[in-house]
């Protein structure tokens, strides 16, 4: 005759399985909260909503991967310089060597470094796009960050290509010393040549734009556009309020205050970003959209260019 013990023990193993069988069944990454709202959201249908909240329109942030894929038509992209890779000139080492930690962040992210560039297709119109990725580094400038984009906008100069640059950085990279900020100066210098041409350059501020790069590339569009609540700024508040011994006000470096005071020309949802994109380029050269589809193909072409620094 068994025990009352026996008997609760053989009703915890037959209900082990099935616990376990449940928890199989709910996959990881199924659903995502969301971190404004609180909101839990069925994964695809964030992403089919380019990663906004349905709820309460938070714009997580998004990789340059998929960023890519939100804005050009598909099968139209064709990456450039995808084989440059960072060093490490000054033999920085804080908690680690600068080496390793790039080593870190190119296994985690499977990226070179923190852009991407390449020329494609918006809505039919072609452009040359740079795409700065937050997970490496926290998208910080270094040399080949500068070097990418430098390289990208003098393509798009040379085949009369639109620019546009999706900023996400946390400003220059430390470990690069003068060489990060040397950057700067660099993209400037490209970009005037470039407006020079009289062809169109739009930055996209999405969060954060901070730093050096906020300091450059991302005020010297011809139309700046930002997504909703996106941190703008070039130094910390506390750094800030100690220089000037003034308070700020709430929300002095969200895009919606530079819209306010004429920073920002437009605050863009993302949902709308393609298209938007597409009507200013269009608008800015219609004479692309008058030219006969063979005359489109024979002047988008993909120019080659060096893979050394």
């Amino acid at each position: 005759m068994s025990s009352l013990f026996d008997w609760f023990a053989n009703i915890r193993k037959t209900e082990a399985p099935m616990q376990k069988q449940q928890e199989r069944e709910i996959a990881d990454g199924l659903w995502t909260k969301c971190s404004s709202c609180g909101s839990v959201t069925y994964t695809k249908d964030l992403q089919a909503n380019q990663l906004v909240c349905a709820e309460c329109d938070y714009h997580h942030r998004v990789d340059s991967d998929e960023r890519i894929k939100q804005l050009i038509d598909a099968k139209t992209w064709k990456p450039l310089d995808e084989n440059i890779r960072p060093i490490d000139p000054l033999k920085f080492r804080d908690r680690k060597d600068y080496q390793a930690r790039l080593q870190d962040y190119q296994a985690k992210t499977g990226l070179t470094d923190a852009v991407k560039t390449g020329t494609g297709l918006i809505d039919g119109l072609p452009l040359a796009l740079g795409v700065m990725d937050f997970r490496f580094m926290g998208g910080s400038m270094g040399s080949v960050v500068g070097e990418k984009l430098c390289r990208l906008i003098e393509c798009a100069t040379a085949e009369r290509f639109p620019v546009v640059i999706v900023c996400a950085s946390g400003g220059a990279r430390m470990q690069e010393g003068m060489f990060s900020l040397m950057q700067m100066a660099k993209i400037s210098g490209a970009l005037q040549r470039h407006q020079a041409a009289k062809l169109l350059y739009i930055p996209v501020l999405a969060h954060p734009t901070m730093g050096g790069v906020t300091a450059s590339f991302a005020m010297l569009g011809d139309i700046i556009l930002a997504e909703p609540k996106a941190t703008i700024g070039f130094a910390g508040r506390r750094v800030i309020e100690q220089t000037l011994r003034e308070k700020l006000p709430e929300g002095f470096q969200t895009s919606e205050y530079l819209l306010e005071h004429g920073f920002v020309d437009s605050i863009v949802p993302r949902t709308q970003l393609k298209k938007t994109l597409a009507q200013l380029i269009s608008l800015h050269q219609p004479f692309y959209t008058l030219m006969s589809p063979l005359e489109q193909n024979n002047h988008y072409h993909h120019p080659e260019i060096s893979e050394t620094v």
